[in-house]
């Protein structure tokens, strides 16, 4: 399942090489939303790179308006009977985003034209004539 957020990179982390063929690269966003009565919440998502990955965040500063696309990967962890499920979004693309418009702000709207319709020819009815239609 491939999912797409926007959001303000917050933080970035150095590569850490976890094993000899696997290194994994964190990032934060901090996602803001509004609710409808105005209220503006703000999250924070922790987002990772793997392998050849890891340097694709290396383009960004933080504060950036930034797209990723990631994939939810989750996994079952048990030691000494305690089962733990962790979860990782794993970022495999990462671009600048176009800045939102704030609220309130006015949008273009679509200019529509008015092109007026041709009037047609209506020939004058003259009461004299015999009306020769069969219904």
């Amino acid at each position: 399942m491939s999912l797409e957020v926007t959001g303000r990179l917050h933080t970035k982390f150095a590569t850490q090489q976890i094993k000899d063929t696997f290194s994994k690269r964190e990032f934060v966003l901090e996602l803001t939303d509004e609710s409808p009565t105005g209220m503006v919440f703000t999250n924070y998502a922790s987002f990772q790179l793997v392998n050849q990955s890891c340097s694709i965040i290396d383009q960004f500063q933080e504060g950036e308006l930034l797209k990723v696309s990631f994939n939810i990967r989750g996994n079952k962890w048990e030691r000494d009977g305690q089962v733990k499920y962790i979860t990782n979004l794993n970022a495999w693309r990462v671009e600048r985003a176009a800045a939102p418009v704030a609220a309130g702000t006015p949008q273009p709207q679509p200019q529509q034209q008015y092109a007026p319709q041709p009037q047609q020819f209506q020939p004058q009815q003259n009461n004299n004539t015999a009306d020769d239609l069969p219904f």
